[in-house]
C-alpha cells in the first residue's frame, strides 16, 4: 500500500509540472507578437509569430522547443516568403522562396540549413535554370531545361 502511494503522488508531481499551456506575447503597442502551447516552459506543438502590424510573420510546430515539420514565412505585406520543412530545428529537404510580391523564385534541398541537392530558379513562373549543389557548395549548373531534364530524368518540377 506505500509503494502505491508512493507511484500515485510521483505521477501526480510529473503530471502537475508537465501541464501543457496555451502562451501569448505582446508587443509594447499592444499587437500581438506569438501565441502558441508550452510544455515545461519550451515551446511545441503549433505556434503563430506576428509583425507590429498584425500580420503574420510566420507559423508552424515546434517539438522540445525546435522548429519542427513544416513551417511558413510571412513578408510583413502578408504575401509568402518561404515555406519548408524543420528537422531538430534545422532546415531540410524542399523549401520554396518567393519575392516580395509572393511570387516564386526558387525551390531549393537542404539539409541541415544547406543547399544540398537540387535548387530550381523561376521567372515568370517558368523554370529558367538549375543547380546542383554538395554541401553548400554548386557542383553542376544548367540553362537550359531539356538538358537539365534529361540529364537527371525528372518529370515535372513546377
Amino acid at each position: 500500500m506505500k509503494n502505491n502511494l508512493y507511484i500515485f503522488f510521483l505521477l501526480l508531481n510529473v503530471v502537475a509540472f508537465s501541464q501543457k499551456t496555451y502562451q501569448k506575447s505582446y508587443y509594447e503597442s499592444g499587437e500581438i507578437k506569438e501565441e502558441g502551447w508550452l510544455v515545461n516552459n519550451k515551446k511545441t506543438d503549433y505556434w503563430i509569430f506576428y509583425y507590429p502590424n498584425g500580420n503574420i510573420k510566420q507559423k508552424g510546430h515546434f517539438k522540445n522547443n525546435l522548429k519542427h515539420k513544416y513551417w511558413y514565412f510571412y513578408h510583413e505585406n502578408s504575401n509568402k516568403q518561404k515555406e519548408g520543412h524543420f528537422k531538430n530545428g534545422l532546415q531540410n529537404d524542399w523549401w520554396a522562396f518567393f519575392d516580395k510580391n509572393g511570387v516564386l523564385k526558387n525551390k531549393c534541398q537542404l539539409r541541415d540549413n544547406e543547399k544540398n541537392g537540387y535548387c530550381l530558379v523561376y521567372k515568370n513562373d517558368k523554370l529558367v535554370k538549375a543547380s546542383k549543389f554538395t554541401k553548400g557548395k554548386k557542383v553542376k549548373e544548367w540553362t537550359d531545361f531539356s538538358s537539365f531534364k534529361r540529364e537527371n530524368n525528372l518529370n515535372d518540377l513546377r
